[in-house]
């Protein structure tokens, strides 16, 4: 058995444990239990857009070889932009599909229109606003910039971003979204990216955390009487043998 030093020095190391680690384990189980009880296509924001995307149909399309451009094609997708098609080629050059002029980004009008397509006809838009540079933790980064931000007058502050560059719609943040995504950075403690569950520190954690339930498995066998009381009987089995 634990001489009573080693038992303090157990219980110390674990009550220190608990305590630095308990604010962390708190929000892993916070954040787990808001994952597991919200619908994820609600938090990707399906309830404020349209089931299907308004669709124009196209006729009289310029042919690729008409369009007025040096570089080679290596890929091409045609885009409704203000009920009007463009070719977007390579991903880097926006072409009108019926006339072949060149497009360079779209404008305020035009975005209001690609979101009038895919958000719900009865949301209102209450402001619009040109970004071009974003933070490490804002909800559009890692989207393509500029773009323009457009806010919704909804208690859940809905916005919905459009990108200039060739007038995609891109996402739609929210209240319940921006919710998630912080206790998705506490989950995996990926403070910049958000998705890398190889950091140090999520490691460290994992570690300690290993730890601290080891040392309470340790700590219950050291203060256990029913343990005692077994390790006793087996003492005196042992001494009456040997007499």
């Amino acid at each position: 058995m634990f001489k009573r030093k080693t038992a303090l020095k157990i219980r110390k190391a674990h009550r220190y444990l608990g305590l630095f680690l308990g604010i962390q384990f708190l929000m892993w189980t916070i954040s787990g239990m808001y994952f597991s009880w919200t619908d994820i296509d609600e938090i990707h924001g399906d309830q404020f857009k349209k089931e299907q995307p308004e669709q124009t149909f196209f006729n009289n399309l310029m042919g690729t070889a008409q369009l007025e451009t040096l570089q080679p094609i290596k890929t091409l997708e045609l885009l409704e932009i203000a009920k009007e098609p463009y070719y977007w080629i390579n991903e880097t050059t926006l072409y009108n599909a019926k006339t072949g002029d060149k497009k360079n980004g779209i404008t305020i009008d035009e975005a209001q229109q690609v979101a009038k397509r895919y958000m719900l006809s009865d949301l209102k838009i209450s402001g619009i606003e040109l970004i071009d540079v974003v933070g490490d933790h804002h909800e559009y980064r890692g989207r393509p910039l500029p773009a323009y931000e457009i806010s919704y007058e909804t208690p859940q502050n809905l916005k919905a971003y459009v990108a200039v560059e060739n007038g995609v719609f891109q996402t739609v943040r929210h209240r319940d979204w921006r919710w998630f995504d912080f206790l998705w950075m506490t989950h995996t403690m990926d403070y910049g990216g958000r998705d890398n569950f190889n950091t140090i520190v999520l490691r460290a954690f994992s570690l300690l955390g290993l730890i601290t339930v080891l040392s309470g498995f340790l700590l219950w066998y050291t203060s256990s009487p029913t343990i005692r009381k077994i390790i006793k009987k087996k003492r005196k089995q042992v001494t009456l043998k040997s007499t």
